[in-house]
């Protein structure tokens, strides 16, 4: 719907920050620093050097999105409603309500209206900060009015500069990651420099600004951060008591920002599962990392007033299953490798049945049914039978729920990224499960620890959790593209970590016999500065380039509506249409909607299905009927919808609809022996004939070549009880 168009006469402009200036003077190696517990001037230099470096990198992913943004829509030149237009689907909905709060004449009153919103869904009062994780905007409109910043800051320049802001936080997260990992803050500069280069795959923040994962997933790399500091040996009783504080604040902030983090943090606690089995982790760490993801999930839980969505989770019921059954199964990491690894996998077994069970009997009893189409999904998408079912069919069919594309990684590997990822993942996996036999082998006395740590193979904690965290949020990126920017982060500081730390480059010295601390240190400190030298002169003139092409936002039909509603309609108005469309109606204009993007509630899953009826083959009767009993006044009609040619068969809005009706499809192609014909025609088509009955129960009020409005005919009441005195 949303075209962008070549600037005339467009000129580069000024690039911004260079990354030649990352060459390294030094480097620091402070894990024998801290054993010491003191420093010298060469590691105070390295430190100073190497945080300049981090934050140098943070603020030019920072300068290089915003870049691309403004030089993309010329977002300073256009119009306040071309701006907000730009905020595209569900990131309109979420904007809204940061002006919503910039609007009401108070605070007090705007939070007021929050959680008592009967615009967002008509006919209905709900709470927004208990259906949405929008914390965030209330804190920006709230930081907003409070700070001297309204004479020279547009409250959405505000907005967009802290989500851009928020990539210098996970840049420089990524970049303590890798040196914390390898001992060098060449491998965060490494890390720094692939974020940038790969940001197709590694973030879409220039063009979906106000999306959940772009506000979450920097304080997911803080707490991954945070996690492995943690992790780390020799560290002492205070500086972990700190480390984990920060460990809590990241993921109660990653948390309070998207909904979506129950998933993420399940699989971190099988993660956390996984190497606490393979004896990697003491039982105190195990039990602070868990302890920290079920207390931050409570005071989320707290602050949704009471979101039943979280209690209901799989991660809750996992870690209190996990915990409950650790605490009662005190012998597990007693005995031979046999009866360790058979009561590892009763512990699994029991851990999983009673995780299963308590979330199904915590299901039933709250009557949740919010997140169900992701499980309906879940299954449809691994093969467990096919589904008729609307909710689930909508996200097989979206392309970024589908598998990661092959295309992915000759990107990865035309920056240099994949291949030494590749080399790191191979040989730290194989000495993962060579340490993991090992530890399994001995039976937890005194003396075999003490074996353990003389055994050639070995593998610190920190490495071992980022190792399986790499495994982990890479085969969810495989299973669904849309979390690949979960992996592709930490992918970069992992494969930099791998180029300039002592694990990988030791082992292959020692097969070549020449396993020296000169050889070591040319090597960790040579190929990184020829990998940098390489991105440099392969890839900085073509980001000048990207950055100095000039575009200009170009939606003109969507402009026309959006004034024709806020000029031509009723305040109270109630518009029915696309979820995505109608996100941009209630941003732009304020009018009341039948149904948004945000889709984990039930009832408005239902009601959503519903209102698109009118893409399907109903009657005019049938769709009048169903339009009145959600209220709305208005209904907007779109070409790109009724004659979609973007899926293919089976995939088109209107084919999932006829599915979920029993309707045989549109077009030449086979159908499934149980549809019938539809006795009506389409609905979306036929109304524009302007015969009875539609012109009856609807007139077109709107007309350009993207969209149609019809007003609704509000038709009289024949019972005269109904009609009252």
């Amino acid at each position: 719907m949303t075209a962008l168009r070549q600037r005339k006469g467009s000129k580069g402009k000024d690039p911004g920050p260079s990354v030649q200036n990352l060459k390294p003077d030094c480097t620091a190696e402070p894990r024998e620093r801290f054993a010491t517990g003191g420093f010298s001037w060469w590691t105070i230099l390295c430190l100073m050097t190497g945080s300049i470096v981090g934050v140098s990198l943070g603020l030019l992913c920072c300068i290089y999105v915003a870049t691309l943004h403004e030089n993309d829509l010329w977002f300073s030149n256009i119009k306040e409603v071309e701006r907000e237009i730009s905020f595209r689907t569900e990131c309109g909905l979420y904007y809204s309500y940061y002006k919503q709060m910039l609007k009401a004449p108070s605070i007090q009153q705007g939070l007021y209206e929050l959680i008592h919103d009967n615009t967002t869904e008509s006919k209905r009062t709900i709470n927004i900060l208990q259906r949405m994780n929008i914390y965030q905007e209330v804190f920006l409109s709230i930081l907003y009015k409070i700070l001297p910043i309204q004479t020279y800051l547009e409250p959405i320049y505000f907005y967009i500069y802290t989500v851009f802001a928020l990539q210098t936080v996970y840049v420089i997260a990524l970049f303590i990651t890798s040196w914390l990992l390898s001992d060098s803050w060449l491998a965060g500069a490494l890390s720094g420099v692939w974020y940038i280069l790969n940001r197709v795959d590694t973030t879409r923040v220039e063009f979906t600004i106000s999306l959940r994962e772009n506000w979450s997933i920097p304080f997911f790399a803080l707490q991954v951060a945070a996690i492995t500091c943690y992790l780390r040996p020799q560290l002492k009783p205070i500086h972990q008591r700190v480390v984990l504080w920060l460990v809590f604040v990241s993921t109660f902030c990653f948390c309070l920002t998207w909904q979506f983090n129950q998933f993420v943090l399940l699989v971190q606690s099988l993660i956390i599962f996984t190497l606490d089995c393979l004896d990697f982790l003491t039982a105190e760490q195990v039990v602070s990392l868990y302890l920290i993801q079920v207390s931050s999930l409570l005071l989320v839980w707290l602050l949704q007033f009471c979101n039943s969505m979280i209690l209901g989770s799989l991660v809750l019921s996992f870690i209190v299953s996990a915990l409950f059954i650790k605490h009662f199964q005190t012998g597990l990491k007693t005995g031979g490798f046999v009866i360790r690894v058979g009561k590892l996998a009763l512990h699994t077994l029991l851990v999983l049945t009673l995780t299963f069970t308590i979330n199904y009997s915590a299901k039933k009893i709250l009557q949740l049914k919010s997140d169900e189409h992701i499980f309906k999904f879940i299954k449809a998408k691994f093969g467990f039978g096919g589904t008729r079912d609307f909710d689930a069919s909508l996200y097989l069919c979206e392309e970024a729920f589908g598998l990661l594309p092959l295309d992915t990684f000759e990107r990865l590997a035309g920056t240099v990224l994949l291949y030494p990822y590749l080399c790191t993942l191979s040989v730290l996996f194989i000495l993962l499960l060579l340490v993991a036999l090992s530890n399994l082998s001995t039976n937890g006395s005194g003396q075999a620890s003490r074996e353990k740590e003389d055994s050639t193979f070995r593998m610190r904690p920190d490495v071992a959790y980022n190792l399986l965290h790499t495994v982990f949020f890479g085969l969810l990126a495989f299973s669904t593209m849309r979390m690949k920017y979960l992996w592709t982060g930490h992918m970069c500081a992992f494969a930099a970590f791998g180029v300039c730390g002592k694990e990988v480059w030791s082992l292959y010295l020692r097969v070549l016999h020449c396993n020296t601390k000169t050889m070591m240190r040319l090597i960790r400190y040579s190929v990184p500065i020829v990998i940098l030298a390489f991105l440099y002169y392969k890839f900085w003139p073509r980001l000048m380039e990207e950055i100095s092409e000039l575009r200009e936002f170009y939606d003109p039909d969507t402009v026309e509506l959006m004034e024709w509603i806020r000029l031509k309609t009723p305040k109270r108005a109630v518009f029915a249409g696309s979820m995505q469309l109608l996100a941009g109606i209630k941003l732009c204009t304020g009018r009341v909607l039948t149904n948004h993007p945000h889709y984990e509630d039930q009832a408005l899953r239902e009601r959503t299905r519903q209102v698109y009826q009118v893409y399907a083959r109903q009657s005019a009767e049938e769709v009048h009927k169903v339009l009145c009993s959600v209220g709305a006044d208005y209904i907007v009609l779109e070409d790109s919808i009724c004659y979609e040619r973007r899926h293919s068969r089976g995939c088109r809005l209107r084919d999932l609809l006829d599915l979920a009706n029993g309707h045989i499809m549109d077009g030449p192609g086979e159908n499934e022996p149980d549809l019938i014909p539809a006795t009506h025609p389409r609905f979306c088509e036929a109304i524009k004939t302007d015969m009875p009955p539609y012109s009856t129960l609807f007139t077109r009020v709107f007309k350009n070549k993207t969209f149609h409005v019809y007003k609704l005919k509000k038709l009289k009441k024949k019972n005269k009880a109904e009609n009252g005195p």
